[in-house]
């Protein structure tokens, strides 16, 4: 193998090392959007459910007066 051949294998390597990199990168970030999606429904859904509570709580105490 020739200086050439060192060097273009050397760049494809190097190519395919920043292409995992990239996809692993744009997964951690989908995964992370994925968590923050997760906990925004789990803050809506307690906030709903405490909501219902709430009225429940006053129309109960409206019917014991």
């Amino acid at each position: 193998m020739g200086f050439m051949d060192n060097a273009k294998d050397a760049a494809d390597a190097t190519a395919d090392k920043v292409g995992e990199w990239v996809d692993d990168t744009k997964e951690r970030l989908g995964d992370r959007v994925d968590e923050v999606k997760a906990d925004a429904d789990v803050k809506k859904a307690e906030a709903e459910r405490d909501a219902v509570e709430a009225k429940n709580e006053y129309k109960e105490e409206l019917r014991k007066n």
